[in-house]
């Protein structure tokens, strides 16, 4: 690591010395990578930092990704240095975060060492509805805020980055409907700001059940149902979706209305998002079949939904004419 980076790092720890550690992960295409430094005499024992590196060229990246990963980075660090949250929907503090010509440094508290050093990589409803609770915090806490210097629609999947994806889109029913689904997202009355990749490993638990959550590079505006049905994509397969999404939902719901504001019209504003939930599961299966037609989280369960939006979409349009 070069030397201006440590001197950032020691300065905004205020730290006399480190000593980079393990590596905790590459970043996606390369772009970089996650690693432990280890700090001493300073309050912390240890950080997190995001080294992240702009290719000059790429084969693993047409410019329309590698634009969408540059701005990705921007987002998150904006975020980071704009937007707080507290205990009830807990992200790692940023400490240091700068630009060096292509490459960006993102100093922020190791939650490992704050408490935070479970990961999970399977289906346990305590978990779930651990996760579903700081969904419902983090919703809450943003509804109706600008996402100034967000994303202005979140999640990485979006109609509007995605223009690859859906040229490569063999449904042709669902492409051509796939604009129509993206503007009644994107047209719903109450929005807040989205994490925008709530998958379950981006989730951090404590020994007592707690959770917070990192990676907020597709930070932006939208229905907070989308962060809900991505989260219950990476956690339930085919069978559990049957048999468990409804709880979860009411779970969600039951979260968020003790966490809204209570002057807010809540009825309405779940009729809305709940309305819009199997839009927003076929939205991402659009992205998911445009992008990896055989992705295991393609399914039985999604594509009835999908029927489903297609199927109110055309009587929509029947009663117009």
């Amino acid at each position: 690591m070069k030397e201006e980076y440590q001197a950032l790092i020691l300065e905004a720890c205020s730290a006399q010395s480190l000593k980079i550690g393990e590596k905790v992960q590459t970043l996606w295409s390369g772009y970089g990578q996650i690693v432990r430094v280890y700090l001493e005499t300073c309050d912390r024992p240890s950080v997190i930092v995001k080294h992240v590196v702009f290719p000059k060229t790429s084969k693993q990246v047409s410019e329309i990704s590698h634009m969408r990963k540059v701005t990705s980075y921007q987002v998150e660090i904006s975020f980071y240095q704009n937007y707080r949250t507290d205990e009830r929907c807990r992200i790692p503090e940023c400490l240091a975060a700068r630009s060096f010509g292509e490459e960006m440094l993102l100093v922020l508290e190791d939650l490992d060492a704050a408490g935070f050093p479970e990961r999970r990589t399977a289906f346990r409803e305590a978990d779930v509805k651990a996760c579903l609770q700081w969904l419902a915090q983090f919703h809450a806490r943003f509804l109706g805020v600008p996402p100034k210097g967000l994303w202005p629609v979140g999640t990485y999947w979006h109609l509007d980055t995605r223009p690859e994806e859906l040229q490569a889109l063999r449904d042709e029913q669902l492409k051509s409907s796939a604009a129509e689904i993206d503007s009644a997202l994107n047209s719903c009355r109450f929005k807040t700001i989205l994490h925008g990749d709530a998958k379950l490993e981006n989730f951090c638990f404590s020994a007592d059940g707690r959770v917070a959550a990192v990676d907020f590079q597709y930070c932006g505006a939208g229905c907070g149902i989308k962060d809900v049905v991505y989260f219950l994509t990476s956690v339930l397969d085919e069978r559990q979706c049957e048999r468990k999404v409804p709880g979860f939902l009411d779970f969600y719901f039951s979260e968020l209305k003790g966490a809204v504001n209570p002057e807010l019209s809540f009825s309405e504003l779940e009729d809305e998002w709940r309305s819009l939930f199997s839009f927003a599961w076929t939205d991402f299966y659009r992205f998911l079949l445009g992008w990896s037609p055989g992705h295991y989280k393609i399914n039985r369960y999604g594509r009835r939904l999908i029927q489903e939006v297609l199927r109110k979409l055309k009587q929509d349009s029947e009663r117009v004419k």
